[in-house]
């Protein structure tokens, strides 16, 4: 049995159906998961990641482990103790769902300092582990939903500053490998999507799948750092408009190991748009 925390999200829920699909006992973890969020044979458990021991029932006959933070601030987890939980139960594998920042803005609280934290107690768990490491999701567009859907336009900053933006689909997919096969412990795997592109490109790729035209309104630094404020605390604002306005070398450069691992290219932006488009209409 595989189980997989975080299984309603972006990453999760495609990764618990993707396991379903193939045949594998799936247990399905999340602080809100409710029954209907997964495909019929999945085994459902509501947990909080903050409270390891109540994790014990879900790992319970497991010998895999997904373990993404799920929203959960990094800072409130504890790891260590629930890789030890997982363990003593029988779980032998674990991937971790860490980030691109890690590698690329170490020195940053959010991306590189709490994630390499995470990082850090699944290499010293004892388990057979791989760290997945994304850069930018394309899901991140969800966030114009509504402007889009209302007044079609996106208001964002650096219009024109481009990044290799992954989809979470075909995290789950390297996930679902991950898990399944052999060959890939102790492997760091960087996953991005197939080409750079920028967020004007990403709103003109929206408008051109709903056949009408998006409008982008393009934000200040000092204009999007308000508006993160409502919803982000200072130290993540700071460290995303970094990684948006201006991107490393790494963090532009695309990574092979989508195709490496699952035989065909990553999914374009555009191929996303086309299975979200609802998201937008």
């Amino acid at each position: 049995m595989i189980v997989v925390t975080g299984a309603t999200g972006n990453v999760g829920q495609p990764l618990v159906q993707a396991l379903a699909a193939s045949g594998e006992k799936v247990t399905a973890v999340s602080r809100r998961i409710t029954e209907g969020a997964a495909p019929e044979d999945v085994r459902i458990v509501t947990a909080d990641l903050t409270l390891p021991e109540d994790l014990r029932p879900a790992f319970e006959g497991a010998d895999a482990l997904f373990l993404h933070d799920g929203g959960t601030s990094a800072e409130a987890l504890q790891p260590r103790n629930i890789l030890d939980v997982a363990k003593s139960t029988g779980v032998r594998r674990v991937v971790l769902l860490s980030s691109q920042g890690v590698h690329t803005r170490p020195e940053s609280h959010s991306h590189g300092v709490l994630m390499r934290s995470l990082e850090d107690a699944v290499r010293q768990s004892g388990l057979e582990w791989t760290i997945l490491r994304p850069g930018g999701f394309n899901s991140n567009a969800y966030a114009w939903a509504d402007s889009i859907r209302t007044r079609r336009t996106v208001i964002a900053p650096f219009g024109d500053v481009s990044m290799p933006t992954v989809d979470p689909a075909d995290i789950a997919d390297v996930a679902a490998a991950t898990l399944r096969e052999d060959g890939h412990v102790g492997q760091i795997y960087e996953l991005t999507g197939p080409a750079l592109t920028t967020p004007r490109q990403r709103a003109n790729a929206i408008g051109d799948t709903l056949g009408e035209p998006v409008r982008f309104i393009e934000q200040t630094r000092d204009e999007a750092h308000a508006q993160m404020l409502k919803f982000m605390p200072e130290w993540a604002v700071e460290t995303t408009l970094a990684v948006l306005g201006e991107p490393t070398p790494a963090e532009q450069q695309i990574s092979p190991a989508v195709e490496q691992i699952l035989g065909r290219a990553p999914r374009a932006f555009a191929d996303w748009v086309q299975d979200h488009i609802s998201a937008f209409r």
